[in-house]
């Protein structure tokens, strides 16, 4: 099975150059826990929602809230985004994707098209689902 019959079409991305304000704010009003950045169209690293958590000020939204904390916001994507990227093209099997998430220290896998271009996002949790769904299938036909 290919990882685009799990993968989610539904990708975000964000410009290399936008704020740490704009990425709060879409993690803020979103259940994505994952954002793709690109510069042009081009995928060049992905940001989570714990890269975020990490570079803010624990005082933003907090009535100790400084404006030495609000500058934090003023930060760029490429300031904290991963760059060493692995992603994928839409032949990749879930059994290659599965390998992937065991060998190596990531929580997604953008998909992309031959010209680097994001068109899905797969995530461990994408995954678990479809095994999840699975067993429940398996356990209903015995």
């Amino acid at each position: 099975m290919k990882i685009t019959k799990l993968m989610s079409p539904n990708v975000v991305t964000i410009d290399i150059d936008d704020k740490l304000s704009v990425i709060k704010s879409i993690f803020d009003n979103t259940n994505f826990h994952h954002l793709l950045v690109i510069n042009g169209t081009q995928l060049v690293g992905v940001i989570s929602d714990r890269d975020l958590l990490k570079a803010l000020s624990p005082r933003i939204d907090t009535a100790a809230e400084t404006l030495r904390d609000l500058n934090c916001l003023n930060q760029k994507a490429h300031q904290i985004m991963s760059r060493e990227v692995i992603y994928r093209e839409t032949d990749t099997t879930i059994k290659q994707a599965v390998e992937i998430f065991n060998t190596h220290k990531v929580s997604c896998i953008p998909v992309v098209d031959s010209n680097k271009q994001p068109i899905g996002i797969l995530t461990w949790r994408d995954i678990m689902k479809a095994l999840g769904n699975n067993l429940k299938k398996n356990q209903a036909a015995k």
